[in-house]
């Protein structure tokens, strides 16, 4: 299989092409073998994160200690290179790290190489590690492009290499994103990977495996596994050289469903009284030391709600609807000031809203709003996002939405646009007061895509306390349809510089275009 990246771009002809030509280790499942013969390898390739118009952040791990250093130009040639020195790479962070880039000129190609130099004889370095990125424009005439969906290696179908493994990484790659936006879900830490799975024609599908997905992840070195586990596919590694992420998390970078202070009981995989509070805490280090994330690297706390700067055009907002939400119930309650997003996040989202100065504000939520998530346990009636099915006024989690979409209408802020993912198809809902319980909000679009490569599910009911009409669905009729057989979708957005509309594509896994629309920017009730 090539390795090569996609022509569109032609980047980094001698470092990038070393880059993709790598070879993982012989047994792929498992972690780099440590043996300290030879110079620093980085086999897992690198990434770049978190990039606006003048900055961003550059991963990599290294198969043993090693001081990372990257080297940035404006050509492909590397002539007159700038050079920074990044941490000392160590067992403490897996052999990974991240180095901060400023100073960077907006709207330009950014080249850039890793190197891994020996922290004994920085003299010995092994092969330059190469990747490309855009920074943001400054100026608004450059427009906006970027892709999103979520959703990877779940219900047991992961890396299938007769498939092209992560294929649909190399039909984003084709439309030149600025950027991908992660919208949760990156690994399924509860989810065995097995060699083979039974495809309903007979056939099997057949699994890259590791030793870390044999079983669901408890240690912070499972935790580990499951994100490197996504670093042995090629499409992926090619994807991250060409493409910078925004990556925020979900349910399955721990447990499905999970909530803080849930504690598992007896009868299922994981020992019993384990508290996913200490599991989350593990997940997220090893969250932090496998993407590069601008509030993680700067903040001791950890916190991945952030707003991502994308000159005058765009800001995201990258929520977490899962670390501070109230417990799963039936979610019926009359108050409820925690809701899915916490009090303090909630507020950080208000305040942030009404600073924004760009034309479109994407509300990046790793849950959708409008579409019933059942979570049921020993027969409750639990639910999982935010609606619980009753199509009157707003009941709890609904409340905190309810607050929010009011406060957004009454601070007269345009430009709004949801995206999400989570469950497992793709969709599009336009919701309005006209059609609502809850009236007093500004009618806004809501997209849905995902899975990346899991298992595609049925669409699931709507709740019409605010209002959402389905103008596009495209699901499966049957459950957990694997990626062999389709239905893996991904999203793109593109925002036209000179007119400022905004367009919206739902698209499948090789790229075809499923569904249109184009919002026009300043307007209330699209």
């Amino acid at each position: 299989m090539s390795l090569s990246l996609p022509g569109r771009r032609s980047v980094l002809r001698g470092s990038l092409a070393a880059s993709a030509a790598l070879t993982l280790p012989t047994a792929l499942g498992s972690a780099p073998a440590f043996a300290l013969s030879g110079r620093p390898r980085a086999d897992w390739g690198v990434q770049a994160g978190d990039v606006t118009a003048g900055s961003g952040l550059v991963w990599v791990r290294s198969d043993r200690p090693a001081r990372m250093i990257v080297e940035t130009s404006a050509t492909e040639s590397f002539r007159n290179a700038r050079r920074w020195q990044g941490p000392l790479l160590g067992s403490g962070s897996d052999f990974t790290g991240t180095t901060r880039l400023h100073g960077l000129p907006s709207g330009e190609q950014i080249h850039y190489r890793v190197l891994l130099a020996d922290p004994d004889d920085p003299r010995r370095t092994g092969e330059p590690v190469g990747g490309t990125f855009r920074t943001a424009s400054a100026r608004r005439r450059q427009g906006v492009k970027f892709v999103w969906s979520g959703d990877l290696a779940g219900q047991g179908w992961g890396i299938n290499e007769s498939i092209g493994g992560y294929r649909i990484f190399d039909a984003m790659a084709k439309l030149d994103p600025d950027f991908f936006l992660c919208s949760g879900d990156n690994i399924y830490a509860d989810g065995v990977i097995s060699a083979t799975q039974a495809l309903p024609d007979g056939s099997l599908y057949r699994n890259v495996t590791s030793e870390e997905k044999s079983h669901v992840a408890v240690t912070l070195d499972d935790f580990r596994g499951n994100f490197r586990y996504n670093l042995l596919d090629q499409a992926l590694r090619r994807f991250n050289a060409q493409v910078p992420n925004v990556i925020q998390w979900d349910d399955h970078e721990v447990r499905n469903n999970w909530y803080p202070g849930e504690v598992i009981g007896s009868g299922t995989a994981y020992p019993a009284g384990n508290k996913l509070d200490d599991m989350a805490l593990r997940s997220r280090q090893a969250f932090s030391e496998y993407f590069p994330i601008s509030t993680i690297s700067g903040r001791p706390d950890g916190r991945i709600y952030r707003v991502h700067h994308h000159g005058p055009l765009l800001d995201v907002f990258v929520l977490d609807m899962r670390t501070y939400r109230n417990a799963n119930s039936p979610d019926d309650q009359t108050t409820d000031r925690q809701g899915i997003l916490g009090a303090e996040q909630l507020e950080w989202l208000k305040r942030e809203l009404s600073r924004s100065r760009a034309v479109w504000k994407v509300i990046a939520a790793d849950m959708p709003l409008g579409l019933v998530v059942p979570d049921p346990v020993e027969g409750k009636a639990n639910f999982e996002a935010v609606a619980q099915g009753d199509p009157g006024a707003p009941l709890g989690r609904e409340l905190q939405i309810a607050e929010l979409l009011r406060y957004i209408k009454h601070r007269k802020i345009t430009g709004t646009v949801w995206l999400t993912a989570d469950v497992h198809h793709t969709s599009a809902q336009h919701y309005d007061p006209s059609r609502a319980a809850f009236k007093d909000f500004a009618p806004f679009w809501e997209f849905v895509s995902g899975p990346l490569n899991a298992g595609a599910f049925p669409a699931n009911a709507l709740d019409g306390t605010f209002g959402p009409d389905r103008v596009f669905v495209k699901a499966p009729t049957a459950s957990n349809v694997s990626p062999a057989e389709g239905y893996q979708f991904f999203g793109e957005v593109d925002i036209d510089g000179d007119s400022g509309e905004l367009t919206v594509r739902l698209r499948e896994y090789d790229g075809t275009v499923l569904f249109t629309r184009t919002l026009q920017p300043g307007r209330v009730g699209q």
